[in-house]
C-alpha cells in the first residue's frame, strides 16, 4: 500500500528506485568478570582496538579528502578527538581494574556516561557531538567483538539509502554511482550529510522521523527533493507522473548545462556576471560545472567551526590558494571571517553573545581580535598571487570600521613584503552591504573600496526588525518590501556614481522572479547558489534590460510588497509568455 512521508528537503532532485534500509543495531554488551591476571590482557585489547580504530578513521579521512576536499574530511577530526580523550581512556582502564570486568562492558558504560553528559548540554553544537561519540563507540566495539562495520562502498545494485542517520564514513560513499539518493529519520538541511549530498548532486530528504520504521529493504521509493517528500511503494499512476517529472528534470538540466557556454546578457545586450556562492571547497566543482563566472562569495567561517583550535595560516592559505587555482582565471571573492549570528564558536575564550545577530560578530569580532584577523588576511594575500583573488569585509556599519580594517590590511601587506612573500599588490577590496547604516552611507563607503556586495539575508532582517530564524515572524521577512527595494536602489546608485561595481550574494539574488527586478535596479553581478546559476542566466537571456529598468522605476513607486509582487509576476508572464513557468517556477 502506498504511503507518503514528509521530511525536510536536503538536496534537490527526484529519485526513483529500490531502497536499502541500514539497520545498525547496537552491540549487545554483557558484563563478565575477569581475573586479576587477565586485567592486563583486557587493557591491551582496549589499546589495540583504539589504535586500529584510529587507523581506520585516518584511512576514511584520507579517502574523503581525496574525493570531496579537506573541509569534508575535517568531520573526522571530532572522531579522532574522542579516541584521544585521555579522560575517557583512563576512565575505561580504571573501571577494568577496579571492577575486574571485561573491556567491552567497561567501555560501553563509560561511553553511556559521556553520551548522557553531552545530551544534557545546552549548547546545540556540543549536543550534536553525541553522533560522533556513538559512531566511534561502534567502531571500537566492532574491533573488540572482531566484527566488520558494514560499508556502502561495495554496493552492486542501484539503491536509495534509508537510515536513522548516516555516519561520516557513510557520507564518504555518497558519491558512489549506485546510490540514487537517501532518506534519514533525523537531521536538517545544514547537516554534514545534507551538505555532502548537495555536493554530490543526489536527491535527499532528512528529518522524516519514522522512515526506518515505515519502509523495508526492497520497497520502491520516490524521493521528491523539491517538496521534501518520500513516497513508499507508489501507485503505477504516481510512478508514471514522477518518471515524467524526472525526464523533464533531466532535459531541463541538459538545457541549462548547455547555457554555460553562452554569455549572461539580456536580449538588448546588457552584460551581467553570474557567480556562485561557496561554503566548502567541495562545492567548487559544482560551481564550475554549472557555468558560474567565478565565486562571488567564498564563506570562510566554516573552517573555524566545530574544532578546538583556530585554523593555522598555512591551512587557510592552502585552502584559499587551491580554490583560486580551480576557478582561475575567473575571480574568487573571499569574505573574511563572519562569525556570530547563527554561526558561533564554542570556545571558552569566545563567550556566547546575548544578542548574537546584533552583537560581537563579523568585522567587529575581527577588529577586536587582530591576531585571528591578521592570520586570515596573510593567508588570503598569499593566495592572491594568482591574480584572481578579491577580499570582502562583512557587516561594515560605518566608515570608521572600514578604515580600521584597511589599516590592519595594510599592516599585514607590509609584514608580507618584509618577509619577501609574494601577493597581488593591486588586490581588490570590497565590503558587504547588509546593515541599513551602511546602505544609507554607501556614498561615503564607496570612496573606500573597489566594490560592494549586498547581503540581502541580513539587510532584510535588520531593515524590517525580523529575526529570520524565528518562525513566529517569518511572514514579515519580505524581500519585496518597499523599504528594502529603496535601500538596494540607493546602494546601486551610490556605487555607480563612484565608479565601483556592485553585486548581490544574498538569497534574493537566487530567485529567477526577483532577478528581473534586481537587473532593472542595476546590479552588475549576481552571486547565487550553484544550482541556480543556469536558471538565473536563462532568465537574464530571456528579457530586455530596458523593460527591467522600466519596471524597477515603477516598483519603487508602489506602496506594498503585495503590489510589487503582483506587478512583477504580471510583467514576467507578459515578457516570457509560455516560458514563464519553465524559467521562473519549474522544479521549485
Amino acid at each position: 500500500m502506498s504511503k507518503k512521508l514528509k521530511g525536510v528537503s536536503a538536496s534537490l532532485g527526484i529519485s526513483i528506485g529500490k531502497c536499502l534500509v541500514l539497520n545498525r543495531e547496537e552491540f549487545i554488551v554483557t558484563k563478565r568478570k575477569v581475573s586479576l591476571d587477565d586485567i592486563p590482557k583486557e587493557i591491551l585489547r582496549f589499546e589495540d582496538a583504539l589504535i586500529n580504530t584510529r587507523r581506520e578513521i585516518l584511512s576514511l579521512q584520507k579517502n574523503i579528502e581525496e574525493k570531496l576536499g579537506t573541509k569534508h574530511a575535517q568531520i573526522f577530526d571530532a572522531h579522532l578527538l574522542v579516541l584521544e580523550d585521555r579522560v575517557l581512556v583512563e576512565d575505561v582502564i580504571t573501571r577494568i581494574k577496579k571492577e575486574k570486568v571485561n573491556v567491552e562492558y567497561a567501555f560501553n558504560q563509560v561511553i553511556k556516561k559521556h553520551i548522557d553528559t553531552f545530551m544534557n548540554m545546552k549548547d546545540e553544537y556540543l549536543r550534536e557531538r553525541v553522533f560522533d561519540i556513538k559512531d566511534v563507540a561502534k567502531r571500537v566495539l566492532s574491533r573488540l567483538f572482531k566484527e566488520e562495520m558494514p560499508s556502502l562502498e561495495g554496493l552492486k545494485d542501484k539503491v536509495i539509502i534509508v537510515a536513522h542517520d548516516l555516519s561520516p564514513a557513510d557520507t564518504a560513499s555518497l558519491h558512489h554511482k549506485n546510490i540514487l539518493g537517501f532518506v534519514t529519520d533525523i537531521g536538517g538541511p545544514t547537516s554534514h550529510t545534507a551538505i555532502i549530498a548537495r555536493s554530490s548532486g543526489i536527491p535527499a530528504v532528512v528529518g522524516v522521523e519514522t522512515a526506518t520504521q515505515a519502509v523495508s529493504s526492497g520497497d520502491t521509493l520516490i524521493i521528491d527533493g523539491y517538496a521534501g517528500v518520500v513516497i513508499v511503494n507508489p501507485s503505477e499512476e504516481t510512478k508514471r507522473d514522477y518518471l515524467e517529472r524526472q525526464r523533464e528534470e533531466i532535459k531541463r538540466k541538459r538545457y541549462l548545462a548547455a547555457l554555460k557556454k553562452v554569455p549572461s546578457e539580456t536580449k538588448d545586450k546588457r552584460k551581467v556576471s553570474i557567480a556562485g556562492n561557496v561554503e566548502f571547497p567541495g562545492e567548487i566543482g559544482n560551481v564550475i560545472e554549472w557555468g558560474a563566472e567565478g565565486i562571488g562569495l567564498y564563506r570562510t567561517e566554516y573552517m573555524f567551526l566545530g574544532r578546538d583550535n583556530f585554523p593555522s595560516e598555512e591551512e587557510q592559505y592552502k585552502t584559499y590558494f587551491s580554490s583560486a587555482k580551480r576557478v582561475h582565471p575567473f575571480p574568487v571573492i573571499i569574505r573574511t571571517l563572519d562569525l556570530g549570528g547563527d554561526k558561533f564558536l564554542t570556545r571558552p575564550d569566545i563567550p556566547p553573545d546575548l544578542h548574537p545577530f546584533l552583537g560581537w560578530r563579523a568585522i567587529r569580532f575581527c577588529l577586536a581580535r587582530p591576531d585571528i584577523f591578521k592570520t586570515q588576511l596573510r593567508a588570503i594575500l598569499r593566495a592572491s598571487r594568482l591574480g584572481n583573488v578579491k577580499i570582502m569585509f562583512p557587516m561594515i556599519s560605518g566608515v570608521d570600521e572600514i578604515k580600521k580594517a584597511k589599516e590592519i590590511l595594510e599592516e599585514t601587506k607590509q609584514e608580507l613584503r618584509e618577509k619577501g612573500e609574494l601577493f597581488d599588490e593591486t588586490i581588490e577590496l570590497g565590503i558587504m552591504i547588509e546593515v541599513p547604516s551602511a546602505a544609507l552611507t554607501s556614498d561615503i563607503l564607496a570612496k573606500e573600496v573597489n566594490f560592494f556586495s549586498i547581503g540581502t539575508n541580513d539587510l532584510i532582517q535588520y531593515s524590517l526588525a525580523v529575526d529570520r530564524g524565528n518562525e513566529k515572524v517569518a511572514y514579515l521577512y519580505e524581500p519585496l518590501h518597499p523599504a528594502v527595494l529603496k535601500l538596494i536602489n540607493l546602494v546601486v546608485k551610490n556605487a555607480h556614481k563612484n565608479d565601483i561595481w556592485i553585486g548581490m550574494c544574498g538569497e534574493m539574488a537566487s530567485s529567477p522572479m526577483f532577478a528581473f527586478l534586481l537587473l532593472g535596479l542595476g546590479l552588475d553581478e549576481f552571486s547565487v547558489s550553484f544550482p541556480m546559476v543556469p536558471r538565473i542566466k536563462r532568465l537574464i537571456r530571456a528579457v530586455d534590460f530596458s523593460r527591467a529598468k522600466e519596471f524597477a522605476r515603477y516598483a519603487l513607486s508602489l506602496s506594498s510588497a503585495s503590489e510589487i509582487s503582483k506587478g512583477l509576476e504580471k510583467i514576467l508572464k507578459a515578457e516570457l509568455k509560455n516560458k514563464f513557468e519553465e524559467i521562473v517556477t519549474a522544479g521549485l
